[in-house]
């Protein structure tokens, strides 16, 4: 990229911090890679909405998740040694899945009906989000659950809140939801170690991802940027927000921190066959599969429809266009009006982050803000104008 094309993003990101609230995000970083290496990163704005201290690239997120992808790969390490079967049983490695029946209505009283299902959930299921698991902010079912006290909230990180009742027969559709925090249950019981040390010690630790994890260290709460608000008056609330640190779950859908530049050295990873600055994290035959959609043709990503508008709006990435899944991405099968190729790998995190890896044109990037609801309309403008910026740059 010339100066010019940096200068140009380098706008984008300063006029998505600018201006009245309601049109305006809070601080962003943004960063593009190619397979050899970081190209352009940029920051705008501030850590927190009414402060003074500067977003700047080494500024710690909560990733929400966009943590699956990095669970992901930890599934598909164990996968690759043979340590895991994927269509086994779930329940072969973490019993207490096994419990888990199907939602089927309601009784006189409220309270849930859940019956036995017929398939057994596997990790795969897990992987693709076929599972038929949920969020409470996305299926009115799972919101009634939590509100009637028949389920805690998965923000509380506990056992408890993944024992939630399937919404249809494991493998029989796609749904997203909260399959990849059992998925890091899958990990810890095959590796026999909490999943904040196996990333630490198999996925950040070769990527060279030295501020990323479960729990926030003193240096990484010192830069951490706030998780925000946006009002119904469209005006910006930084809030107190912070995942459980001493979580009786590692959720691996969901529970991360990061930075950046430490994202995008993940995301370069799968842009060179699974090779990170200090070794390999992923055998190129793996990539290989793992890019590609499991769904079957008659399954397909749907679009998310918000039933908690404080935590998400309703969100589709590229209306019209047929989009599935693989391990654990979204694929455009279309090519994209970004730019992005057909086959593109990509996903987002709830507080406004968002990343795509095209390996046809050999370009990633992330573009991150902390600000609630999801699909935040300003935000995702901002982000999709960005990944356009960075095709046209590219060419």
């Amino acid at each position: 990229m010339n100066r010019t094309d940096t200068g140009l993003l380098d706008e984008l990101l300063r006029l998505a911090t600018v201006g009245p609230d309601a049109d305006r995000v809070p601080g962003v970083v943004a960063a593009l890679t190619t397979s050899d290496g970081p190209v352009y990163t940029g920051c705008a704005g501030v850590r927190a909405a009414g402060g003074d201290e500067a977003m700047t690239s080494e500024s710690v997120i909560a990733l929400y998740s966009a943590s699956k992808a990095l669970t992901a790969t930890a599934v598909l390490q164990c996968v690759q040694e043979g340590l895991l079967d994927l269509d086994a049983p779930a329940s072969r490695y973490v019993p207490e899945i096994a419990e888990i029946g199907v939602l089927d209505g309601y009784d006189e009283a409220g309270a849930p009906r859940v019956r036995a299902p017929r398939t057994p959930i596997t990790t795969r299921m897990l992987l693709l989000h076929t599972a038929g698991f949920a969020y409470p902010f996305f299926d009115a079912d799972y919101r009634r659950l939590v509100r009637d006290g028949h389920a805690p909230d998965v923000a509380t990180a506990t056992r408890a809140s993944l024992m939630t009742p399937l919404l249809f027969e494991p493998g029989s559709r796609w749904n997203y939801g909260s399959g990849m925090d059992w998925a890091g249950l899958v990990v810890e019981a095959v590796r026999g170690a909490r999943l904040g040390d196996v990333l630490a010690d198999r996925v950040f630790a070769p990527l060279g991802m030295e501020n990323s994890g479960f729990g926030l260290t003193d240096a990484m709460k010192a830069v951490r940027a706030a998780v925000h608000l946006r009002r119904p008056d469209g005006t910006l609330k930084a809030t107190g927000i912070v995942m459980p640190q001493d979580p009786e779950v590692q959720m691996g859908g969901q529970g991360l921190y990061s930075t950046v530049p430490d994202y995008l050295r993940f995301l370069r990873m799968w842009l060179r066959d699974g090779v990170g600055e200090g070794g390999s994290v992923l055998a190129p035959e793996t990539i290989a599969w793992a890019v590609r959609s499991g769904l079957s043709p008659q399954q397909g990503v749907t679009a998310l429809r918000s039933v908690d508008p404080v935590v998400s709006a309703d969100c589709e990435f590229f209306p019209g266009q047929r989009k599935s899944w693989a391990y654990s991405f979204m694929v455009n099968d279309e090519p994209a009006p970004t730019g992005r190729s057909a086959g593109s790998l990509s996903w987002a995190g709830l507080a406004n982050v968002y990343f795509w890896i095209d390996r046809t044109a050999d370009l990633a990037g992330i573009w991150a803000t902390q600000l609630l609801p999801f699909a935040d309309p300003v935000a995702l403008r901002a982000y999709l104008d960005f990944e356009t910026a960075a095709y046209r740059s590219a060419a």
